[in-house]
């Protein structure tokens, strides 16, 4: 009996809710995870950006961008990862049939977000700074999401965080016998940013570079995701890395270059009072000289007789 209670702990093991059925509608906890991350973190960000002195418009207007970008960018990611998943090109439309890519929605919502930050001389970075924490709190919510419908299970493996194969339908295959475990990344990445939050959290409260916060969301990130796949199964295109991976490392490379050898913002922008210039970037206003200071003669008095001449004289009784 003793011999039994490691085996019976060794894995993860639940009954998988794909769908929420109320009356009519069905509902996908996965993407009430994401709907609720995304407005959880639109909350913060909204707060952190009055605390900057954007107004409610410019927020919201990002807001507005970043959830058609994410929209798009995930999708697109997905479709050009997996061309061979669609019959036709009208089914690229069809946003139930295939997938989303995480990381290319992250990247639609930041390329939405650009113009107008261009527009209003927003500086990229410190409306970057503000948005990594609220991007980690959707993907923790989010992956709630997919645990909850036993998403992205990966390969079979005898770790003792596997998830072991149900009877019940799962989010998605599980290329394992009943029984037996199977890789569950969603836990990996979910467990991984909760991780990042506390430390992007804890970052916030000294003052840095601008861009420092980014910067280490990125390189965090694109590490373990970069890791993460090895466990997933996805299409390699004869490269040995996924395209998820391919894009981690791209995104590791930039930022930890930043972060090590540049240790600097990566380049200027924004405008006025909401600007970031590089520390390398910046030069000592010259000090205008100062003008000599000129004496001014006080003009003389004016001649008494004068005076007399050229007033009125008035007339005698």
């Amino acid at each position: 009996m003793a011999l039994m209670v490691p085996l019976v702990l060794a894995y993860l093991r639940y009954d998988p809710l794909v769908r929420i059925h109320l009356g009519p509608l069905s509902i996908s906890p996965h993407g009430m995870g994401i709907a609720v991350g995304f407005l959880l973190g639109s909350y913060f960000f909204l707060g952190w950006c009055r605390k900057a002195g954007l107004t409610d418009d410019q927020v919201y207007s990002l807001v507005n961008r970043a959830a058609i970008g994410s929209i798009i960018g995930a999708r697109v990611a997905y479709v050009i990862n997996h061309p061979g998943d669609f019959n036709n090109p009208l089914e690229i439309f069809a946003v139930w049939k295939g997938g989303i890519s995480l990381l290319g929605g992250i990247g639609g919502a930041v390329l939405a977000g650009v113009p107008k930050m261009r527009r209003d001389g927003l500086s990229f970075w410190k409306v970057m700074d503000m948005a990594v924490p609220c991007v980690t709190m959707g993907i923790i919510v989010g992956r709630v999401g997919d645990l909850i419908i036993a998403d992205h299970l990966g390969k079979p493996t005898n770790f003792f965080l596997g998830y072991v194969c149900p009877s019940h339908v799962t989010g998605s295959p599980c290329l394992a016998p009943i029984g037996q475990a199977v890789h569950q990344p969603a836990l990996y990445d979910f467990v991984s940013a909760i991780f990042l939050l506390v430390v992007l959290l804890r970052l916030r409260r000294t003052v840095r570079y601008d861009g420092f916060l980014t910067l280490v969301f990125g390189a965090w990130y694109g590490t373990g995701r970069f890791m993460e796949d090895f466990f997933r199964i996805d299409v390699t295109h004869g490269t040995g890395l996924t395209g998820s991976q391919w894009t981690a490392l791209t995104v590791l490379g930039l930022c930890l270059y930043c972060l090590v050898i540049l240790r600097d913002t990566p380049w200027k922008s924004g405008k006025g009072d909401f600007v970031s210039i590089p520390a390398r970037h910046r030069t000592e206003e010259p000090e205008e000289p100062e003008m000599p200071a000129v004496e001014v003669e006080p003009e003389p008095d004016p001649d008494p007789s004068v005076v007399e001449a050229d007033q009125p004289k008035e007339d005698a009784e």
